[in-house]
């Protein structure tokens, strides 16, 4: 087995692994170290969340620092605040034996006068995320053009987060004959371009297989009804007992919601996204790490950073938008040689998206079974007992009490004392479980969604009205988007959508019309006007046919819809004085993507709607 002590490193790096209990090196560390060590080649390392990528390019740049220099000598380029402070912490341990080191961490939502003054003070190594770091740029308080060397670490989760302008910025900053490190998880086409583009015949490191999934992670999916989702999840937490998880949502509201409701009914939770200020979402985190929280829920980009060991689940509340980003989130547990379970809740429809993350990670999930009341209850059992024989008896500290204890009891049998002792530690999960129903989904009796059309056997749908159409710049696909984002959710069924000029109609499964009613009841905006929603009178399929040419030279919904009847030539005019060309960046909620190969609703993600409360 290969040592830290054979791959050249300082004797100072060596002493301080070794306090940090570093044993041997990992795989990407034992093939990246001696090759960056020995010459200054630029490198690609594709590996997994938590495969030891920090010390891999960390412990050669502390080497090769001039700790005599307080010019930046390096720069590591990450995406999140988090991350940021992981890196940093973990630099200074790696080199707490070398006198003169300097390593600065810059992110948002800390002070940057005093970011500035670290700097100014002298440093060797910057640990950036990319807006301060520019920031930080163009008030010419920092100087990077003469680096020796940059690491960008985290490469794809910066670009899926949109920082490729701010990237390209800082690089163009930096000297051509610099070392370029590029350390990363997945490697999807905009990471190859910025490999191209800014590498010079780099040398390619893939522990694993390229964008496949972590080795020791075993995959599982669960298929429920969307009103069953928060269920599911009690019951898979449930039925772990010693569960220590990070549970993924797509949405910081949602994040937020899960959170609530976990702590509400119980359970040792808590949240973490980015509407925390840094206070915040370093309580948050340093309860987790002790392990007072037995789950974290989480957005992909809050949870960026988050270096954990011994996580036993990740638990995908909801898929996330890019297939990809499931690689991020599974690798997260099976660390270190351990095994970890990697959990998704679907529906129906989104089965065909496992398919697609199987192929994608080289990996095959099993589906499983949500666990009964019944199997809940016998697992928090066993559990229960397992923890009362395990328990430590400090005789000295009760011996004091144990005659009166005694005395208290002795009327007592004792089978009745155990039945006693286990019925007071177990009634709650008796009472909620004893009649639970079965969450699982009996799919040869479901009806797989179409794509807004309905067999003769579908369901009753209601006809709804919504005062937006054409001259907005709207398509079906933004009329999911909207449901999706107002109702929290993508299981609300929608029949036929019919785009007209000046307004549209909307088909909603009766199922899910008071869901969708009471979502818009808030006021919603766009373009500062607020749009109606409201129902229609249906329209038989005869008079929808007879109608159709009338309604299309007059802008009328139908004889029916009388009260809505006006010119679209006056709502259009109207109209055009407010349109901006688009959706708003406004503070609220986004349009969600609502199909993943369809590239007019990616771009059309930079838009959104605006709720008003």
């Amino acid at each position: 087995m290969t040592s830290f002590t054979d791959l050249g490193i300082d004797p100072r790096i060596l002493k301080a692994l070794t306090a940090l209990g570093f044993d041997a090196p990992m795989p990407v560390q034992e093939e990246a170290i001696p090759v960056l060590l020995s010459d200054k080649s630029d490198l690609v390392a594709l590996a997994q969340t938590g495969t030891g990528k920090t010390a891999a390019y960390g412990i050669p740049l502390i080497q090769n620092i001039n700790t005599k220099s307080n010019k930046p000598q390096a720069l590591i380029l990450c995406p999140t605040r988090e991350l940021c402070m992981q890196i940093t912490n973990d630099l200074k341990n790696f080199g707490k034996y070398i006198e003169g080191l300097s390593v600065v961490a810059v992110y948002g939502g800390a002070n940057i006068d005093t970011q500035v003054r670290q700097i100014q003070k002298g440093v060797q190594i910057i640990v950036a995320t990319p807006g301060r770091m520019l920031d930080l740029s163009k008030r010419r308080a920092v100087d990077i053009s003469s680096i020796q060397s940059l690491v960008l670490d985290e490469a794809d989760e910066m670009l899926n987060m949109g920082f490729q302008e701010d990237l390209n910025s800082i690089l163009s900053q930096t000297p051509e004959d610099k070392q370029t490190l590029l350390f990363s998880a997945t490697m999807p086409r905009e990471v190859e371009r910025i490999a191209r583009g800014y590498m010079h015949d780099p040398v390619e490191i893939t522990i694993g297989t390229r964008n496949s999934g972590a080795e020791n992670v075993n995959h599982y999916y669960y298929v429920v009804h969307a009103k069953d989702r928060y269920l599911a999840l009690k019951r898979i937490a449930d039925v772990n007992p010693d569960i220590y998880a990070i549970i993924f949502c797509r949405t910081r509201m949602e994040t937020q919601e899960v959170a609530d409701k976990l702590i509400k009914d119980g359970y040792n939770a808590d949240s973490l996204h980015g509407d925390l200020s840094q206070a915040q979402r370093d309580s948050v985190m340093q309860k987790f790490r002790e392990r007072n929280l037995q789950m974290l829920v989480a957005t992909d980009v809050a949870a960026r950073g988050i270096d954990v060991d011994d996580l036993t689940h990740i638990i995908n509340y909801n898929l996330p938008d890019e297939n990809e980003q499931y690689i991020h989130r599974s690798g997260r547990t099976g660390r270190a040689g351990k095994l970890g379970i990697s959990i998704a809740i679907i529906n129906l429809k989104e089965k065909h998206i496992i398919k697609q993350i199987e192929k994608q990670i080289g990996k095959t999930f099993r589906q499983a079974k949500i666990p009964s009341g019944k199997e809940v209850c016998e697992k928090q059992l066993f559990h229960m007992i397992d923890r009362m024989e395990k328990v430590d008896v400090n005789d000295k500290e009760i011996s004091s009490f144990m005659p009166v204890i005694l005395k208290k009891l002795e009327w007592l049998e004792r089978e009745d004392l155990i039945k006693r002792f286990v019925s007071m530690e177990f009634n709650r999960f008796l009472d909620y479980y004893r009649n639970a129903p079965d969450l699982n989904i009996d799919e040869s009796k479901e009806e797989p969604r179409g794509n807004g059309k309905r067999s003769s056997s579908s369901k009753s749908y209601a006809r709804l009205f919504i005062s937006l159409g054409r001259m907005d710049g709207i398509g079906p696909q933004n009329i999911i988007g909207l449901i999706n984002d107002v109702t929290h959710t993508r299981e609300v069924r929608l029949g036929k959508i019919d785009i007209k000029n000046s307004f549209s109609f909307f088909e909603v499964e009766n199922e899910y019309l008071p869901l969708v009613l009471s979502s818009m009841k808030n006021q919603i905006y766009y373009n500062d006007r607020e749009i109606k929603v409201e129902v229609a009178e249906p329209m038989a399929e005869s008079h929808e046919k007879s109608s159709r040419k009338s309604r299309q030279s007059k802008g009328s919904y139908s004889n029916s819809d009388s009260e809505y009847r006006q010119s679209d030539k006056k709502r259009g005019s109207d109209r055009s004085q407010r349109k901006s060309g688009g959706y708003g960046k406004k503070e609220g909620f986004a349009g969600r993507k609502s199909f993943d190969d369809d590239n007019k609703w990616q771009k059309d993600r930079k838009k959104s709607f605006r709720k008003k409360h």
